[in-house]
């Protein structure tokens, strides 16, 4: 009762990394308010699952094994998720913001009237006043994400419903071991119980997979190209830059709008996000919009003619310069430096 779950999401078997990345941040959120954390695992032949996930501090690992849930399908994992919750009374669930979460989640909640957070970037435990009744509240979820475009950061509270629930996107939050294994106690849900004939109307016959020709979320270096390069023909530079780093070339939503590269490689709100080694940003402004996908890079160099950028405030080393001028320098002294 009272509990901190996570829904963990199997990619073939595997865990995926934005449900460690939950797990990490549900335990320091259960750790402060002195309760478990839980995870739910649904899927077929997920046996010794339990064992990672303890790693990852998870006190109770809840599983339902059944071909029934692999491949995903909406209807039953619903019913099973939401009979779990109405058995066990967690006051927080998160989710990952993936295709997957962004189809399940909204469907427990509606079905609990418990409210959702969409695409939340921080997570936090605070006290609440409300200005009208003046009634305070103890130890809520400050669900913290963008809004109206990104130009403001709102927190949002849930005083009196429960079980507090969010989306997280994938790579906002860090993923670590706990420094101690908790115990991953396994606890079968009883889904029989939950999941109704009419569940299963819903069939898979045939799968699709495609690889992600381009995928920047695990690069250790990024070279991010954005407005400020000018046209699709300099932004070839970025790509020059990258190739000599060995690394990623990412880019903002504007210079994807500006038809500059593909939408793939877009970092931010509503691209992906990002936590590399190093970031470089060419051209790019920093508006909050595109921050949010990559101010957690370890270091962030920044390169833009105008020195009162809201990128230099998040930059460790700002160049103040035309990007098509200190590009190629970069290009041929690192070059030269590295024989």
């Amino acid at each position: 009762m009272n509990n901190v779950f996570v829904y963990v999401e199997l990619e073939n078997g595997a865990v995926a990394d934005v449900s460690l990345e939950l797990l990490t941040k549900g335990r320091e959120l259960a750790d402060r308010l002195g309760v478990k954390l839980e995870a739910v695992a649904m899927g077929e032949n997920i046996a010794g699952i339990e064992k990672e996930l303890a790693k990852y501090g998870a006190d109770t690992v809840w599983v339902a094994d059944d071909k029934i849930f692999s491949p995903f399908r909406t209807l039953p994992h619903t019913s099973v998720l939401c009979g779990l919750i109405e058995a066990e009374k967690p006051q927080i669930v998160l989710f990952g913001a993936t295709p997957v979460g962004r189809d399940f989640a909204p469907r427990v909640s509606s079905a609990l009237h418990s409210g959702l957070t969409a695409d939340c970037t921080q997570l936090e435990i605070g006290d609440h006043k409300d200005a009208k009744t003046g009634k305070e509240y103890k130890d809520l979820l400050y669900q913290i994400r963008p809004a109206f475009g990104g130009n403001i950061i709102a927190t949002i509270v849930n005083p009196d419903h429960r079980p507090q629930m969010a989306t997280v996107r994938e790579g906002v939050m860090r993923k670590a071991e706990a420094a101690k294994p908790a115990a991953g106690e396994v606890k079968q849900i009883a889904w029989r119980d939950y999941v109704k004939d009419t569940d299963l109307l819903v069939k898979i016959i045939d799968r699709q997979i495609e690889e992600r020709k381009i995928n920047i979320k695990g690069a250790s270096v990024i070279v991010a190209g954005g407005y400020g390069m000018g046209s699709k023909e300099n932004f070839k530079l970025v790509h020059e830059l990258a190739d000599v780093l060995g690394a990623e070339v990412g880019a903002s939503r504007a210079a994807v709008d500006a038809g500059f590269t593909e939408h793939a490689r877009q970092v931010g709100q509503t691209g992906v996000t990002v936590r590399p080694k190093l970031y470089i940003a060419c051209g790019i402004s920093g508006q909050i919009q595109h921050t949010a996908g990559m101010d957690q890079s370890s270091m962030i160099i920044s390169i833009n003619t105008d020195p009162d950028a809201p990128i230099n405030k998040i930059a460790d080393y700002a160049i103040t310069g035309d990007v098509n001028e200190v590009i190629p320098k970069m290009i041929k002294y690192y070059k030269q430096n590295s024989k």
